[in-house]
């Protein structure tokens, strides 16, 4: 099974879109993901990890729920 971990930036604002990529995350791949983790970070961090691999990195991607999602999926099918 998929762990999706989800580190944000809790005094840069990102809370909301943390929230939003695990809801995406959840209503995509439900039952197929062990946990969908929010876990807290500083320094502008916004980075999503599925098995301990970066697949969405802030500071190198443009923000976009879609293409997070799309990372997730691939990397899940990479696993599955």
């Amino acid at each position: 099974m998929t762990e999706v971990e989800i580190e944000y930036c809790v005094p840069c604002g990102h809370r909301s879109r943390a929230i939003d990529v695990q809801e995406a995350v959840l209503d995509e791949f439900g039952r197929d993901v062990d946990r969908v983790a929010l876990n807290t970070g500083t320094g502008g961090v916004f980075k999503i990890r599925v098995d301990g691999d970066v697949v969405y990195d802030k500071a190198e991607d443009g923000y976009d729920l879609d293409a997070i999602v799309d990372a997730v999926r691939d990397r899940h099918s990479a696993t599955a």
